[in-house]
């Protein structure tokens, strides 16, 4: 009997090597079976034991690259997200539009006064009687958890806020609502208690089937980050900008010529984006503007 590979995780625990989840992470991307089925084939030829999954993530990543660029992108989310840093801005400004994109007007930074004292809300996102406000907690690398200090922390923050926010003239009778969101994952203790307390989770894949990577792929909210006909640098002076979503290029894609990116490559960058805002264009957003 074949011994199984042991994969060691960002977070420094062992498990057994599993080739399925490795396809379906490839079939999410949009990889063809015959694409997948030629990367899990290389990926197997260079299992060793203990192999880092982010070795094999490096290595399925370079084969769909060559394979299409776009899939290579969706296949990169996860540490596309993780790169809209250094500060968490960029993050908080990412979750802003995903709700604007359901319907929400939705603000960053504000600060607001509750009860007992002041504070700065990362967003704030109302759509008639319903208002949001959102904490946001970006981690720029992987295998990091919110424990249950987090949600605890959260949770009284908009307590305080919330008695404030009840008590404006022609607003005691809506509905809010307090969230905590991470780009990582939510420890089992921050969960129970975070449901318990009433407040909303989001991670990168809670709640289950409609996490963070479930709400791009389903609106084709997908962040700057994620190109790989940009360069590291480029993304990042898109960043700087306060361009966060394909879709903003997309708009207009003289955003490429204001950080630098030559006549030659426009294509290539915009025939990528346009690809990744398929989902957009389906629900009936996302014209282009040259």
């Amino acid at each position: 009997m074949k011994k199984t590979i042991q994969v060691t995780k960002a977070s420094g625990e062992s498990v057994p090597f599993d080739i399925n989840r490795l396809k379906k992470s490839l079939h999410r991307a949009g990889a063809s079976r015959e694409v997948i089925e030629e990367i899990a084939t290389k990926i197997r030829m260079q299992l060793f034991e203990n192999i880092p999954t982010k070795k094999i993530y490096r290595i399925a990543f370079k084969l769909l690259k060559k394979a299409s660029a776009h899939n290579a992108a969706r296949y990169h989310l996860k540490n596309a997200i993780m790169e809209l840093g250094p500060s968490g801005f960029p993050f908080e400004k990412f979750i802003a539009e995903i709700l604007k994109w359901q319907g929400y007007e939705t603000q960053t930074g504000v600060i607001s006064h509750g009860k007992c004292v002041s504070h700065e809300v990362d967003v704030i996102a109302r759509k008639e009687s319903d208002i949001i406000m959102a904490e946001c907690k970006y981690h720029n690398r992987p295998g990091i958890f919110c424990d249950v200090k987090v949600p605890l922390y959260v949770n009284s923050r908009f307590k305080d806020l919330e008695y404030t926010w009840k008590n404006i003239p022609g607003r005691k009778d809506h509905n809010y609502a307090g969230w905590l969101v991470t780009n990582t994952r939510f420890s089992f203790d921050a969960v129970q208690y975070g449901t318990c307390a009433g407040l909303h989770l989001l991670s990168w894949d809670y709640p289950s089937k409609n996490g963070i990577k479930d709400q791009i792929d389903k609106l084709g909210l997908y962040p700057v980050t994620c190109l790989t006909t940009l360069t590291k640098t480029e993304k990042q002076k898109l960043l700087d900008k306060k361009i966060v979503l394909c879709h903003e290029i997309n708009m207009d894609i003289r955003l490429l010529r204001t950080i630098g990116v030559n006549e030659g490559r426009i294509p290539a960058v915009t025939e990528e984006v346009k690809k990744l805002c398929e989902q957009l264009f389906k629900n009936g957003n996302g014209n282009g503007d040259s």
